[in-house]
């Protein structure tokens, strides 16, 4: 299977922990693809016109985007633990967690491009700074039942978002006020999956 992939990307570092949880790495061609917002990438283009990381080129010839789908593909294969619970309140909850994470990181991108711009919106980075709070207050409360839970793609996405905000935010001490998410993330970044996928920016 082809990945095109990039170490610094949060997307396709979900997709890397889901491929090692699942023991699946020795199967995946990582093919490092450089994407930028403002610049289409002609050849990335002709597997996802959508010209993002991650894509996934089946040996088939099949291709699945975005991290979400290439996951649950993933986690089909192989005998380990699934990453996808089968009940459908575990799933919906896992499911519920996965879009938290996912959309955190989203807007946590966008926020970084727009910051480089020469004339950054403040409506938008002013917007950031409330959402990111909200979404650090709801993991905080949630802490807990995210500890009490089998690791999912819930832990794996929320996880991300967070190991991103040290990545690329590190200037912010997010854990000064979220002790209890600060402790959890501890225990997600000792994972051999999570350190094995640690981003590394050498743009």
């Amino acid at each position: 299977m082809k990945l095109h992939w990039s170490p610094r990307s949060p997307f396709v570092r979900k997709v890397m922990i889901v491929a090692h949880e699942r023991g699946l790495v020795d199967r995946l061609d990582c093919v490092r693809t450089i994407v930028e917002t403002a610049k289409p990438h002609a050849e990335l283009m002709i597997d996802n016109p959508l010209s993002k990381i991650p894509t996934l080129i089946l040996d088939d010839g099949t291709i699945l985007y975005d991290s979400r789908v290439i996951c649950e593909y993933l986690d089909t294969l192989g005998d380990a633990p699934k990453l996808f619970p089968a009940k459908p309140k575990a799933r919906m909850i896992a499911l519920r967690r996965q879009a938290l994470g996912d959309g955190f990181l989203d807007f946590l991108v966008l926020n970084r491009n727009e910051r480089a711009r020469a004339q950054p919106s403040e409506p938008h980075l002013a917007s950031v700074v409330v959402r990111k709070a909200a979404v650090l207050a709801s993991l905080e409360h949630e802490a807990e039942s995210l500890a009490a839970a089998p690791f999912d793609i819930g832990h794996i996405a929320i996880g991300c978002g967070l190991s991103y905000l040290d990545f690329r935010y590190a200037d912010e001490d997010w854990r000064k006020n979220h002790p209890r998410i600060a402790d959890w993330h501890a225990g997600f970044a000792a994972r051999p999956s999570v350190r094995a996928t640690e981003p590394v920016d050498d743009s």
